[in-house]
């Protein structure tokens, strides 16, 4: 299975969410791929703690240790070689995570290239047969193969769009998550991504997608979500005002198409990712440090995720 992650905008979460969501499965013995297509900010070796790959690989980088391989970008460019692979549970700095390397399955980091930047508006048709050929690879070796784009309507989303409508990828397992936080804005931004000018869908039937099809594959998920139901203290006016702002939110989600019915996942307000972004793990919980309640909804959203259940058309 392929999964792009997606945001309308930066600061939604999506990366962390992503990166927790991998590490989540792989714990549980899935064989998982993290391919970091942000190339103006290719930041998920900073999330695994991959020190010297904190914003992919330098220019200058030793590359004996990782594969001998090219970030994504130039491989996308056809300026290098084979790209680059880490294997999280080998190299992170994260002591914790290493002690489980022997357990669960393979978390692979494809990184992308420290200053890559975005690509020129007019990309060579040759950068997505490359896309393709490194999706195709990645989705027979791996169980799951996570791929985190670029924000707003970005020339990774253009790529990757047009790869999955042609040969070997168009009879794939394919879905979309689009990641919001739980505002107006952001709301608002998540809609238009999908439904909205040149957003996924219409993007999609230009390049050969049928459009039902592709919406059946597309879910939201709700990033830094308060949990209303579990406000204690504080004032009355605040508490009753907070739980009329959410069901206005709800109705607004519902209007907008991005509600319930095509909603995968939920993530509560979690303290220890707005002061650091990382992986959060079992041990961080048993500390007191991290909530019962966000490992929880990243384990529900990778059920949700794997279930076929989920992805039946809505009629």
């Amino acid at each position: 299975m392929i999964v792009f992650a997606t945001s309308d905008k930066g600061g939604t979460g999506r990366s962390v969410t992503s990166c927790n969501l991998g590490y989540r499965l792989s714990s549980r013995g899935k064989r998982v791929a993290y391919l970091d297509f942000d190339f103006g900010s290719p930041t998920a070796g900073a999330l695994f703690e991959l020190g010297g790959y904190e914003r992919g690989i330098a220019p200058d980088v030793d590359r004996d240790g990782v594969g001998q391989g090219v970030g994504l970008h130039a491989y996308l460019l056809g300026t290098g070689g084979a790209p680059a692979r880490i294997n999280v549970r080998d190299r992170t700095d994260r002591e914790d995570v290493r002690r489980r390397r022997g357990r669960g399955g393979q978390l692979v980091l494809f990184p992308g290239d420290q200053g890559g930047g975005e690509f020129d508006r007019r990309w060579d048709p040759e950068v997505v047969e490359r896309c393709v050929r490194l999706l195709h690879t990645a989705d027979k070796e791996f169980d799951l193969t996570i791929v985190d784009l670029s924000a707003g309507r970005s020339i990774a989303l253009d790529i990757v769009v047009h790869a999955t409508a042609q040969g070997v990828l168009a009879a794939r397992t394919v879905r979309w998550l689009v990641f919001h936080r739980w505002t107006r804005q952001h709301i608002y931004a998540a809609s238009g991504l999908v439904y909205g000018p040149h957003g996924i869908l219409e993007c999609g039937e230009r390049a050969g997608h049928d459009r039902d099809e592709l919406l059946s594959n597309i879910r939201f998920v709700r990033t830094a979500v308060p949990q209303v139901d579990r406000i204690r203290g504080g004032a009355a006016p605040q508490a009753a005002w907070l739980h009329r702002q959410d069901r206005i939110l709800n109705e607004l989600a519902g209007e907008l198409q991005i509600g319930a019915s095509s909603l995968l996942g939920t993530i509560p307000v979690e303290p220890m990712l707005q002061w650091r972004e990382q992986l959060i793990l079992d041990v961080d919980v048993q500390k007191q440090i991290a909530n019962r309640s966000t490992v929880e909804a990243f384990d529900h959203l990778g059920d949700r995720l794997l279930d076929p259940r989920t992805w039946v058309p809505l009629n």
